[in-house]
This record gives C-alpha cells, sequence and structure tokens, in this order.
C-alpha cells in the first residue's frame, strides 16, 4: 500500500490543508516502490485518461490519496503483467465497478515443464512474446520493425524477447511524442552498448572463476555496475544540460 505523506500548504508544498498532493510529492510516493517513475511518465499517464488530478486556478496538478493509489495500479500492472494502457483502462473501470478481474500471470523460463531443463543455477529472467510486446507497447509490426532495425530492440530467441524491452518500448514512444525518432537515437544505443560492454570486462574474470559461489556473486556485481553505470549517465546528461531532475 503506498503511504501518501501529510502536512505543508501551497501549492508547492508537499500537501494542502485539503490532504492533496502536488506532482512531485506523488513522485515521491510512487518512488518507494517504482524507482524509474518520473514527473514526464505521470503527465503522461494523465494525458492518457488513467487518472485525472484536480487543478488549481494557478494550473497546478493536484492529486488525492485515490489518484496516487491509481497510479500506484497502472505502474503495477505494466511492470508486473506488461499490460497496454487500453486494457490497464478497461481492468480499472472493472474494479471501481466492484468486478474480480484477474490478471494474466507473468511466466518465466524454467516454470512448469520447462524447469528441469533450465537447472537450479540459471537465472530466471522474465521473457516476452512478439505479440505481447506489440500489444503492451501499443504498435504494430511495421513500427517493431523500425525499432529492430535501428538495433533498439532485438529477440533473445525465435520470437521471444527480454521483459525489459516493454520498459524500451514505452520510452521510446514517450520520445516520439517530443519528435524524437529512432534513427536519433543509434547514439544512445551505441553508448549503452558500449557500456554494457565495459560491465562485462570488469565481471567477465568473476564468469570464469572456478569457485561457483564467486561466479553467482558476478550477476550482483553486474547489478551493482549496471546501476552505478545508470546513475552516472544521468548525472552527466543533466550536467551537459543544465538542468536538475526531481
Amino acid at each position: 500500500m503506498l503511504q501518501t505523506p501529510s502536512g505543508g500548504a501551497g501549492d508547492g508544498a508537499a500537501a494542502t490543508d485539503t490532504g492533496l498532493l502536488s506532482i512531485g510529492a506523488v513522485l515521491s510516493v510512487l518512488r518507494e516502490e517504482f524507482p524509474e517513475v518520473t514527473i514526464s511518465k505521470i503527465r503522461f499517464l494523465e494525458s492518457e485518461g488513467l487518472v485525472e488530478p484536480r487543478r488549481t486556478p494557478s494550473g497546478y496538478r493536484k492529486f488525492s490519496a485515490r489518484d496516487v493509489e491509481r497510479l500506484g495500479h497502472v505502474l503495477r500492472m505494466q511492470r508486473d503483467h506488461y499490460l497496454p494502457l487500453k486494457v490497464i483502462r478497461e481492468h480499472l473501470a472493472a474494479m471501481e465497478r466492484g468486478e474480480a478481474v484477474q490478471l494474466p500471470a507473468l511466466t518465466r523460463p524454467g516454470d512448469g515443464e520447462d524447469a528441469a531443463e533450465s537447472g537450479p543455477e540459471k537465472p530466471t529472467a522474465a521473457r516476452i512474446g512478439r505479440c505481447q510486446l506489440l500489444s503492451a507497447a501499443g504498435v504494430d509490426e511495421h513500427r517493431l520493425a523500425e525499432w529492430e532495425s535501428y538495433g533498439l530492440l532485438s529477440p533473445v530467441g525465435d520470437g521471444v524477447y527480454d521483459a525489459e524491452a516493454v520498459t524500451v518500448a514505452g520510452l521510446i514512444t514517450e520520445l516520439g511524442r517530443f519528435g524524437i525518432e529512432p534513427r536519433h537515437l543509434r547514439a544512445m544505443k551505441a553508448a549503452a552498448d558500449r557500456e554494457a560492454g565495459l560491465v562485462e570486462q570488469v565481471v567477465a574474470p568473476l564468469r570464469r572463476h572456478r569457485n561457483p559461489q564467486t561466479r553467482a556473486h558476478a550477476e550482483d556485481r553486474t547489478k551493482e555496475l549496471a546501476g552505478l553505470t545508470v546513475k552516472l549517465h544521468a548525472a552527466l546528461v543533466q550536467a551537459a544540460l543544465g538542468v536538475r531532475l526531481p
């Protein structure tokens, strides 16, 4: 359950005396569970009609506790079930009508019949099929093929993608709203590949180690280095633009 802060007053405060929250306060609440959420993401969900905050006379958004809970449901369904916004909107409407709606379970390699083949030491990264990706991203085959032609997305198997492809597709779509086309993103992809190569170079000796515990530690080290790389990249972009994100 998301917890909302209280206290304060005015448009820029965390909450007003009416219990309404500014978009910055909502961001702080949501980031406890969704560290990657941004103000632009919240505004995008609002533009899609998934939340309708009130507006002050000066135009500031003010969110109720119910709005925050609703945003949490939306982000959770995107993260855990990779559902397109249309399906999420229908699900929320059904919830408001008091109907019980079952959400699809996330499948992972190693579940069910394939468990024995995948083995106990193999990681179980989430995977998503091509049709599921098209539905979650809300795009057609032509658009997905264009993204693939620029190397922004690629399957990890025959018609199967890493679940992170849903996040990538969503970000490409959001950037497209600002006129940034897939061809403009090739430099970002190249930079990401170089950063990934640097991380792989650091953890490679751990992966080749004879000790199984040391090899297992390579996964944790990879995640740690990836997190630091992402933070550094974001800080460098902000510094180059002379801006600070909330």
